[in-house]
């Protein structure tokens, strides 16, 4: 039928007829639409009337040719009329209708036909009981048939438009069957069919939608051309929906989820209370009391520089050392960004404070930038946490990270002693232990610089304090496993049997204070990480902390997966805190001391000198050979990372080497390198 009057009246015509229709209807305002829903239940009114008569074989003719019996049925509308109003009949929408608008309709037909009755008795109208029961029943039936029909025409109308969106329904249960009521009528979204996983719903009809297999998706979005699919399971889990929405997106369909009525109307405060657990408490660990803390008399009211301010460790120490009423807190940071944030964090705390706060932009190892802020500032006490320390970035990008974590600490701290600053704390990594990656060997490198340093300066007293994994900071796996379970999994994890030491980053930070405070020289501090954690339990317990459940052998249905993707180069089993054998114990139950074997001032002066011929060359095997050489535990293996020698030769006295090769960080003006990266005898003093 569509199809012949397209072509007789031509398909544009025919478009301009369907959007005309529907915007009469738009246009149309509420009074109106009362006014008409009114004007039916009255014409409804008469037809009923007449309809009983004749049904209860009552003379019809008779009772509608007499002016008693014209003036009845007038009074009859007027009842009608009147009650519809009072019972607000005319201002439920059509698509609104339910068990209490149809109620409503049935109340109507009652009291009209009840005071039907009284007037014909008082009249004395040949008219028997029956007639006005049949006659209410009539009225009912008529009045909720005209709304059923209205809501199917005016649907019809609605559709005339041809360029609503094709949407399948996911779950077929009470939202999944109010959402498409409530989508019938739409103007812009078409529901086509129902998926749900139920079985005892599958081939029925819900709303007037089939139920469909979930199994047969693919086929039904390509049959029912199904632009978009909406997620009517509140219930189900977020990861299972997340799940659901992956597969969905991959064959080309829009995706949205529906929340539950309860979530929309509010009626689940509770959810919001609940507190997921904190760090401290997945790991089982006491905080520390940092009112307490011992290292707050090492510096208030001392100039302080923390490098690094804007990691994840630095912030803390800033936000920590600010606590301890510094007369000033430098905030050295490579990063432009980090350094804005910090900075616009801190400054309203150290304004009420009376803490002058000093922003610096630029990299440790730049070692006359490191001279001009100690003496412009007067430090006196520096804490160096600035490094790269993800594990897997490091192994592929060795050289910069060697020259950053190595020569950065090397150039700070003896800066530091020429300046004559009080105390050098470096923040180092049990990665350093042993290492199997670059970036491990990098810090230990760094520490073995900062022992050599300690060996032959006066005035200075140079310390490390040495910890593992921090909770929470920027490559921690806890906030990847929490986004991956915010995602619907799979967890990853590397090895099932990994193990690694966790610790707050609030404690840690404490706990470097303190024995950064404990510190005569050269002292290698190493924090009480407690027991090692399994990774593996670990990302169970924040499955199960979100409220779902691991999927496995034991529980297919689960929630969510843990995947094991294997060890990535450099990366170990089990870490170690200590290199020798026993530690010594200090004042803090949790902070032990370790006096490990060191490097001489030639051999140290050696390494250095090696590591920035490679580096200025661009020989990253040659730097990894450093690594390996003094390095104690560092094996032959070449780092998966490490990127073949480039072919620049070593620049001579007469031939500066171009900045082109080299770390960005080591371009210094008119092309010449940086003095950390040229090699000795080029004419270029540190």
């Amino acid at each position: 039928m569509r199809d012949w009057i397209e072509d007789r009246l031509g398909v544009e015509r025919v478009q301009r007829l369907r959007h005309g229709v529907v915007d009469l209807f738009h246009k149309m305002d509420r009074g109106l639409k009362r006014t008409l829903l009114l004007a039916v239940d009255l014409g409804l009114t008469v037809v009923a009337y007449v309809l009983a008569l004749a049904i209860t074989e009552a003379p019809v003719e008779r009772m509608l040719s007499t002016w008693a019996g014209i003036q009845t049925l007038a009074l009859l509308v007027m009842v009608t009329g009147v009650t519809s109003t009072i019972l607000t009949i005319p201002n439920i929408r059509l698509r609104a209708y339910d068990i209490t608008g149809f109620g409503r309709l049935a109340v109507l037909a009652v009291i009209v036909a009840t005071i039907g009755a009284a007037l014909h008795q008082i009249g004395a109208a040949p008219v028997e009981g029956r007639t006005f029961f049949v006659f209410g029943l009539v009225l009912f039936l008529l009045c909720a048939t005209s709304r059923i029909v209205m809501l199917e025409a005016l649907t019809a109308i609605y559709r005339l438009r041809g360029n609503r969106t094709r949407v399948m329904i996911y779950g077929a249960g009470t939202t999944g069957m109010h959402l498409a009521r409530a989508l019938t009528a739409h103007d812009a979204i078409e529901p086509v069919a129902f998926v749900d996983d139920n079985a005892t719903l599958q081939t029925l009809t819900i709303a007037g939608l089939p139920v469909l297999r979930p199994v047969d998706i693919k086929e039904i979005v390509r049959d029912l051309r199904v632009r978009r699919v909406l997620l009517a399971m509140p219930s189900l889990s977020r990861p299972k929906l997340a799940q659901i929405a992956r597969r969905l997106e991959a064959m080309g369909v829009e995706v949205q989820t529906v929340p539950s009525f309860s979530q929309l109307i509010g009626t689940e405060p509770l959810v919001e209370r609940l507190q997921a657990l904190s760090p401290a408490q997945i790991m089982g660990r006491e905080t520390v009391d940092r009112h307490a803390d011992q290292g707050a008399q090492q510096i208030a009211g001392r100039s302080v520089l923390v490098s690094g301010g804007g990691g994840s460790i630095g912030s803390e120490l800033c936000r920590q050392v600010l606590g301890c009423r510094p007369r000033r807190l430098v905030i050295f940071e490579l990063s432009e960004l980090a350094l804005y944030e910090v900075e616009k964090t801190l400054a309203p705390l150290a304004a009420e404070a009376g803490i002058e706060l000093v922003p610096v932009l630029g990299s440790v190892t730049e070692p006359r930038l490191c001279r001009r802020v100690l003496l412009d500032h007067g430090v006196e006490v520096i804490l160096h946490a600035a490094a790269y320390k993800h594990v897997t970035l490091v192994e592929q990008n060795p050289l910069v990270g060697l020259a950053n974590n190595v020569l950065g600490t090397w150039a700070l701290a003896r800066e530091a002693a020429a300046a004559g600053v009080e105390r050098f704390i470096l923040v180092s990594s049990d990665k350093a232990v042993r290492p199997t990656n670059v970036m491990g060997a990098s810090k230990r490198l760094a520490e073995l610089v900062v022992q050599d340093l300690s060996a032959r300066t006066e005035g200075t007293i140079f310390s490390m304090v040495r910890f593992g994994n921090v909770i929470g900071s920027s490559g921690s796996v806890i906030p990847l496993f929490k986004e991956q379970i915010a995602r619907g999994g799979p967890v990853t994890v590397t090895h099932k049997e990994v193990t690694r030491y966790f610790m707050t980053v609030e404690e840690a930070v404490s706990l470097v204070l303190i024995a950064g405070s404990f510190a005569k020289g050269g002292e290698v501090f190493v924090l009480d990480m407690g027991t090692p954690l399994r990774i593996w339990d670990l990302a169970r317990t924040l499955i199960h902390d979100a409220s779902y459940t691991v999927r496995d052998e034991a529980n297919p249905d689960g929630d969510i997966e843990i995947v094991e993707t294997g060890l990535r180069p450099g990366e170990k089993l089990h870490e170690e805190l200590i290199i020798g054998k026993g530690h010594e114990t200090t004042d803090h139950a949790k902070i032990f001391c370790a006096r490990e074997a060191a490097l001489s001032e030639i051999e140290i002066a050696s390494a250095i000198r090696s590591l920035r011929e490679a580096l200025a060359t661009g020989d990253a095997e040659a730097a990894a050979a450093v690594a390996r050489r003094w390095v104690e535990g560092y094996g032959g293996v070449r780092p998966a990372g490490l990127a073949a020698p480039l072919p620049s030769p070593v620049p001579s006295r007469d031939r500066p080497t171009s900045g082109a090769d080299i770390h960005p960080d080591a371009r210094g003006g008119g092309g010449t390198p940086h003095p950390l990266y040229a090699p000795p005898g080029t004419g270029h003093i540190a």
